[in-house]
Formats: C-alpha cells, sequence, structure tokens
C-alpha cells in the first residue's frame, strides 16, 4: 500500500504540474490570440507573457526527477501532491495575471514588465513548494 501511495503521489507531482502549466499557457495564449487581431506589432511582448507559467510543468517534473522511486511511501504521497496542488494553481493564477496584462499591452499600454512582476509573485509559491520537496 505505501508503494502504491508514493507512486500516486510522484504521479500528481507531475501531472498536477503539468496540467496547470497547460492550463496557465492557455489561457494567456487565448488573451495572446486574441490581442494580435487588435495589436500585431506587439506579438513577442504577447508571446514572452503567454510562455510564463510554464515554468511550474517544469518545477514538477524537476521535484519528481529529485525524489525518485526508492523508498516509496507516504512522505512521497504528501509531497507529491503538495507540490502538484501549488504548481497547478500557480499557474492558472499566473496564466490569467499574463493574460490581463497582455490585454493591456494590447491596448497600448507599457504594461510588460509590471505583468512580469505581477506574474512572477504566484510562481514564487510555485518556487517555495519545489524547495521544500527538495529539502525534505
Amino acid at each position: 500500500m505505501n508503494e502504491i501511495l508514493g507512486y500516486i503521489g510522484l504521479a500528481c507531482m507531475l501531472a498536477l504540474a503539468g496540467i496547470g502549466s497547460s492550463i496557465g499557457t492557455t489561457i494567456a495564449g487565448n488573451a495572446a490570440e486574441g490581442a494580435l487581431k487588435k495589436n500585431p506589432e506587439k506579438s513577442s511582448s504577447y508571446m514572452i507573457l503567454s510562455a510564463m507559467p510554464a515554468t511550474q510543468g517544469l518545477y514538477g517534473f524537476v521535484a519528481f526527477l529529485m525524489w525518485g522511486t526508492e523508498g516509496l511511501g507516504y512522505m512521497h504521497f504528501a509531497v507529491g501532491l503538495a507540490v502538484g496542488v501549488v504548481c497547478l494553481y500557480s499557474a492558472i493564477r499566473q496564466g490569467q495575471v499574463c493574460a490581463n496584462g497582455i490585454q493591456g499591452i494590447a491596448q497600448g499600454h507599457d504594461v510588460q514588465t509590471n505583468t512580469m512582476i505581477y506574474a512572477a509573485l504566484p510562481e514564487f509559491y510555485a518556487i517555495l513548494a519545489l524547495v521544500a520537496a527538495l529539502m525534505i
């Protein structure tokens, strides 16, 4: 039973972080598609902001690789679930912040730098989850 829970935890760590990144990048990407119709000259800014939520999937993957499959048990389950859920929500919320920034840029406002700073705030919690997982 411990081994099964450990594998479930590792799966949550990887899958939830990846799902969050795909949702977050899609949210920002949808905003970028709409913004391209309004102001296509700013496409590089849209692309940068659209890619930001992808990092949470990388954090989940790094944690997955670092934990490995040796000594699977309750701790793998707990850490995997925690990292996965934090990365999931962080990526979704970061995608929403980036989507708002993309809309602002399309409307002619110079908000790329501020948006990147605001988008770094939810990412900070994904980084904390990764660091905590590596310190345990």
